[in-house]
């Protein structure tokens, strides 16, 4: 345990859409914390490129290839003994990227049938190591297209603005229905990652969260529960 009320064996999640800064919190809440990270390896895709020219073609091995390397890299920061700050979760690539191909037809219903069957048989599970805490960034669309640009990834800004504002949409609704675990919400223009007295409240509303969430499932059932 630390001064901020963080177990030492926990696992923090940074979500969100694109642009709204969760590798630059990841590494300055795992600075603060003195805790290892586990980054987003965009650039080792090798699917990243061929998907955002050819939507339909790509969608499928693309959400393939990223819950298997989010499904070994969950294994591999719970093996370590926790302690990490997270950047992107697990969920995002269902919960948002594929149902979203679905539904736009990029990606055939055969497709998402096998991918989400897939998803809740490797991760929606009891044995699944889920994160003590999912920190989600929000904000309105205009200051992440803005941070997009900013950041210069050129086959993003090459990317039509209505997938953005669809990705923006899904996001806000996905994380309204979200329970996996628990969630901390923050909007990206109310915080600093680099003002210290920033990320100490970030982490102390962190460590409230974590620190309920682990007396609960230490509770014994009810006697409802216990009388079933």
């Amino acid at each position: 345990m630390n001064d901020f009320n963080i177990p030492s064996d926990a696992i923090i999640t940074v979500a969100g859409t694109v642009g709204v800064g969760k590798s630059t919190l990841t590494t300055a809440l795992a600075k603060r914390l003195g805790f290892k990270t586990s980054m987003e390896k965009v650039e080792q895709n090798p699917y990243l490129e061929k998907f955002y020219h050819d939507f339909e073609r790509w969608s499928f091995h693309l959400q393939i290839y990223f819950l298997a390397e989010r499904f070994k890299e969950q294994k591999a920061i719970f093996e370590a003994g926790g302690g990490f700050v997270q950047d992107r979760s697990i969920y995002e690539d269902t919960g948002i990227f594929a149902k979203m191909h679905a539904d736009q037809g990029t990606m055939s219903k055969i497709d998402y049938e096998t991918y989400t069957s897939l998803f809740e048989a490797m991760v929606m599970t009891p044995y699944f190591p889920h994160p003590d805490v999912l920190i989600y960034l929000e904000g309105e669309l205009p200051s992440i297209l803005n941070r997009i640009k900013l950041r210069g990834r050129e086959m993003e800004i090459q990317t039509d603005r209505s997938y953005w504002e669809h990705m923006h949409e899904r996001y806000a609704a996905w994380i309204n229905e979200f329970k996996a675990c628990p969630v901390l919400r923050l909007n990206i223009e109310e915080y600093d990652a680099t003002d210290p007295a920033s990320l100490d409240e970030i982490i102390r509303q962190a460590g409230r969260i974590i620190q309920q969430n682990r007396a609960e499932k230490q509770q014994p059932p009810s006697s409802m529960e216990n009388a079933q």
